[in-house]
């Protein structure tokens, strides 16, 4: 996993998940939003995404102005970016939402929501990835625990979440969240909480596992709104946390901190990206048109090499860093029951907001 630290930016999180930091969203997740939702034109789409931090929604910007596209990109976390679109279902505003990971469309989906579209690489991906009807697979990702190299090696540094709050010598030098609206953090948590699945506890989940993260918030170190965890790290005050592979070597370099990863042996959440048209849409042709250009091997290569992402179109993964390839050629894939996590995160999500993040 050292070899994350030579990638540009890597790609991260669960096939069925996504999710991220602290009580601010991620920057991989909503990064800087654009004005005010519909601000734009009669031409111009409204994209919604959960993925467009680390410049990647002005290079989306750019890139669709070049190929004749006037497009207003709005930002926000994973789990945000859903319940505006289903708030939102009754009058529209989006006509395009990507980033989103399975579980989050799937929920979009069974509020009716998205309408179906078959983009013209739908050939070119592997459709096991999506519904194969609504949202179609763009980007995988893995959410990791990261950790400072500097001070930890590969055998000093925690191999696991749960090392964290059981083992001392790391106690207080983690950084925990203090919000779970984005899809980072709602990952990280789903690969906890399905390791102590009870039919009979809590909302699914054994009294074990509720102590798991009882103790997660006890003994970490609470995010500090604005400032970033790389940021943190290179200052000294904390040492690890949660982050997406697709922005630790940019981190590294800018903020001149070295990273490792753990690798826990039940393996890592992993998530892919989807995009969507979102029903009622009056732009529909532009809005498919834009799904057809944004998805094409050529995009993806161009995104996959700008950003160091894995693209799920064949056409576009030889243009991809190889060290990306192989990194999630060599990733063992954590096995969870997203049918589960779906039916039980917002339930987790308001216990541990009501009864553990204080």
């Amino acid at each position: 996993m050292r070899k994350l630290q030579s990638l540009v930016a890597a790609a991260v999180a669960a096939t069925l998940l996504a999710g991220c930091g602290g009580g601010n969203p991620s920057p991989g997740e909503s990064g800087a939003a654009s004005s005010a939702p519909g601000a734009g034109s009669a031409d111009t789409l409204v994209v919604y995404t959960n993925s467009n931090g680390e410049g990647r929604g002005d290079w989306v910007t750019k890139k669709a102005g070049e190929a004749g596209f006037n497009i207003e990109i709005v930002g926000a976390g994973g789990a945000d970016a859903t319940n505006k679109l289903i708030a939102e279902k009754n009058n529209p505003i989006a006509d395009v939402a990507f980033g989103l990971n399975n579980m989050y469309f799937s929920q979009v989906k069974a509020e009716d929501v998205l309408e179906p579209y078959k983009p013209a690489w739908a050939g070119d991906v592997d459709t096991s990835l999506a519904d194969g009807e609504t949202y179609w697979p763009l980007v995988k990702q893995a959410i990791l625990l990261g950790y400072n190299s500097d001070k930890f090696s590969k055998d000093t540094g925690p191999q696991d979440w749960t090392d964290l709050w059981t083992k001392d010598e790391f106690k207080a030098r983690y950084e925990r969240v203090t919000g779970l609206g984005t899809a980072t953090a709602q990952l990280v948590f789903a690969g906890i909480l399905t390791r102590y699945r009870d039919d009979s506890g809590d909302l699914g989940i054994s009294d074990e596992g509720w102590k798991q993260v009882e103790q997660y918030f006890q003994n970490g170190s609470p995010a500090v709104a604005k400032t970033d965890l790389f940021a943190r790290i290179a200052s000294g005050e904390v040492d690890m946390g949660q982050m997406p592979s697709s922005i630790i070597a940019e981190r590294e370099k800018s903020f001149k901190v070295n990273v490792d990863t753990a690798t826990p042996s039940v393996g890592v959440p992993l998530a892919v990206e989807q995009i969507a048209l979102v029903k009622g849409t009056k732009k529909k042709e532009q809005a498919q048109n834009f799904i057809d250009w944004f998805g094409s091997a050529e995009v993806q290569g161009e995104f996959a090499k700008q950003f160091n992402s894995m693209p799920v179109n064949k056409g576009a993964q030889a243009q991809a860093n190889p060290e990306v390839v192989d990194f999630f050629a060599d990733l063992k894939q954590q096995d969870i029951d997203w049918d589960f996590v779906q039916e039980n995160m917002g339930a987790w999500v308001e216990k541990i907001e009501l009864e553990y993040m204080t």
